[in-house]
């Protein structure tokens, strides 16, 4: 027997597709024009990196597995309501990991083109570029999946929205993982 939230289940599944969407876009803003030079600069080849992964995510299929056909029409739209829920978290997650490594990258990016100024790196560079270097790699160290699920619940919390089947973060890494078998 339906328990009488598929349409709140519905609705959830729209506002974390729209998630999605909107990361994607923000990703795809993200962009730094690397000289020749600079092309294999760690920074620019995370960028790129990260535009790669959004796009594999975006191109990624829907897994639409074989679900078990017993129960009524509303348990079966339920579970299926369950399922895309938790491969929506998932791509919204990867793609909300993606966005804060870019953005890292992009801040690089920026913070090295203040200090050279157009000029070609020099040795009174080289302590400015090793404090942005070191501090790319601490935020890029402070991306961990407990803060991209928390920042995404707490989002989530924020809006008001029903986060009654929210997946566990276990449950979308699980998914992940499975999706890359």
């Amino acid at each position: 027997m339906a328990d009488g939230f598929n349409d709140a289940r519905a609705m959830r599944v729209a506002e974390v597709m729209n998630d999605f969407r909107t990361l994607q876009h923000l990703i795809t803003q993200l962009e730094a024009n690397p000289s020749a030079d600079d092309y294999y600069e760690e920074g620019y080849q995370i960028l790129r990196q990260c535009h790669t992964e959004a796009q594999a995510v975006l191109n990624s299929q829907y897994d639409t597995g074989a679900l078990q056909a017993s129960g009524s029409v509303g348990e079966q739209e339920k579970r299926q309501l369950q399922r895309v829920l938790l491969d929506a978290s998932a791509r919204r997650f990867q793609c909300q990991k993606i966005l804060f490594r870019a953005t890292a990258a992009v801040r690089w990016a920026n913070a090295r083109n203040a200090i050279l100024q157009g000029q070609k790196p020099h040795a009174g560079h080289t302590m400015a570029l090793q404090q942005i270097q070191g501090t790319l790699r601490a935020e890029l160290n402070a991306i961990t999946n407990e803060r991209i699920i928390n920042d995404l619940h707490s989002k989530d919390c924020q809006a008001e929205h029903w986060l009654a089947e929210d997946p566990p973060l276990q449950n979308i890494l699980n998914w992940i993982r499975s999706q890359h078998c």
